[in-house]
């Protein structure tokens, strides 16, 4: 019998052609913990806003290890010791630091389990694929942690300007349509170096690094942070709340296993044996929708209703201001709510509520990016910047927002 050939190529819509470096970064791309990432969405419910956008954790994986053998080959020829296996703990950090995520992404950690973020989940799969796999990814979890000693390396993973934040940003702009958000990560690539074990920017690039903080500005207010986007994924993060609370009550959901374990279970990262994490590896989009899809015919209003709202894409108003929202008016929104529909008053704030969004574009406060000039010495990109409104993506933009239903509107 031949061996099965573990050195595939994917064809990529961004990058083209995409090559496995290795046997065991194939052997992890096809571990069920990684192949979930296939049927968990990537940019969550921003497909109700741009139909396009249904690319997967999976297609985002793979592209931040793509360029990742770039960066690598780039520093390489710059005289950057890397060893082979350095490198290799690179690829397998970058390919793995998403695998935490679940359904939809961020509405899971708000709703039901208990503050945990997918940063720690990663890690603890991480950490469990390192037991299946014989330690041999000690390395790639030293790097992800930021413990190795070679400080640029964490910067790769985790900075202001990663292998992630490359990836995700011409990726989500290629499949939402929104162009603003596209970026040049092969010219920025190209600029990178290390002096002092962090990574910099040659000064000739800094005009590509512009680029990309004015392209990561506008990606949020268009997409991530579009206001319909916003409110569907509240609203999602409302639906599994209320199924938590209901459970809690003694009513049966119909749902998978693997979600009703989360709705009967209050769940702590500290819970997280290996029991646990192989129910969560269990949970996907699927789970989510399906349950949502029954859920819409249940007893419960507040349920029903919520996840009607998405089904069928009727969505909450959302109206959003610069100011804070009026107290009296919401106060008139909640008694207008409870005349109308059949609901308590402890029920109110599923339907009607406030809230606000950021967006900071780039943080001073936070690891800088740094171009290196040519007399070596290092700035920060404000500084360096001739570009007055460099300084002004610095600062943090605060938006408010009110969600009510529609028909409060005409009442």
């Amino acid at each position: 019998m031949n061996p099965t050939n573990k050195l595939k190529i994917f064809n990529d819509p961004i990058y083209g052609f995409i090559t496995i470096p290795n046997t065991l970064i194939y052997d992890l791309i096809q571990h069920p913990y990684f192949q979930r990432l296939r049927r968990i969405s990537q940019m969550g419910m921003s497909y109700l806003v741009y139909p396009g956008a249904h690319h997967t954790r999976f297609h985002h994986a793979i592209g931040c290890m793509h360029i990742m053998q770039k960066a690598i080959e780039t520093l390489r020829f710059k005289g950057v010791d890397i060893s082979d296996d350095e490198a290799n703990g690179l690829l397998i950090a970058i390919l793995l630091h998403d695998i935490g995520h679940g359904p939809f992404s961020h509405a899971m950690e708000n709703s039901i389990v208990e503050d945990v973020h997918h940063e720690e989940i990663s890690l603890l799969f991480m950490n469990r694929l390192n037991e299946e796999f014989e330690g041999k990814l000690g390395l790639a979890i030293q790097i992800f942690k930021g413990e190795y000693h070679r400080k640029f390396m964490y910067e790769l993973i985790s900075s202001q300007l990663d292998m992630d934040r490359m990836d995700y940003l011409k990726r989500d702009s290629f499949y939402s349509g929104v162009a603003e958000g596209n970026i040049n990560s092969d010219r920025l690539i190209q600029m990178m170096n290390v002096q002092d074990d962090q990574l910099v920017i040659e000064e000739k690039g800094i005009y590509s690094v512009e680029k990309f903080l004015v392209a990561r500005r506008l990606m949020y207010w268009q997409a991530y942070l579009h206001k319909t986007s916003v409110v569907a994924e509240i609203i999602l993060t409302k639906i599994l709340k209320r199924a938590k609370y209901l459970t809690e009550k003694g009513t049966q959901l119909e749902c998978s296993s693997a979600l009703s374990y989360f709705l009967h279970h209050k769940v702590l990262v500290t819970d997280f044996d290996q029991t646990v994490l192989h129910t969560f590896a269990q949970l996907d989009d699927v789970d989510i929708m399906s349950a949502m899809k029954s859920w819409q015919f249940n007893a419960d209003f507040v349920l029903s209703s919520l996840c009607k709202m998405i089904i069928n894409r009727e969505l909450l108003k959302i109206q959003m201001s610069d100011e804070k929202p009026d107290k009296i008016y919401l106060q008139h929104l909640r008694e207008q709510l409870l005349q109308i529909m059949p609901i308590e008053a402890k029920d109110v704030d599923y339907f009607v509520f406030k809230g606000k969004i950021k967006n900071q574009a780039y943080s001073k406060v936070s690891e800088p990016i740094r171009i290196v000039k040519k007399d070596k010495s290092v700035e920060d990109v404000v500084d360096a910047s001739d570009q007055l409104h460099l300084k002004a993506l610095s600062k943090q933009v605060t938006k408010y927002f009110i969600c009510f239903p529609k028909v409060l509107i005409d009442t």
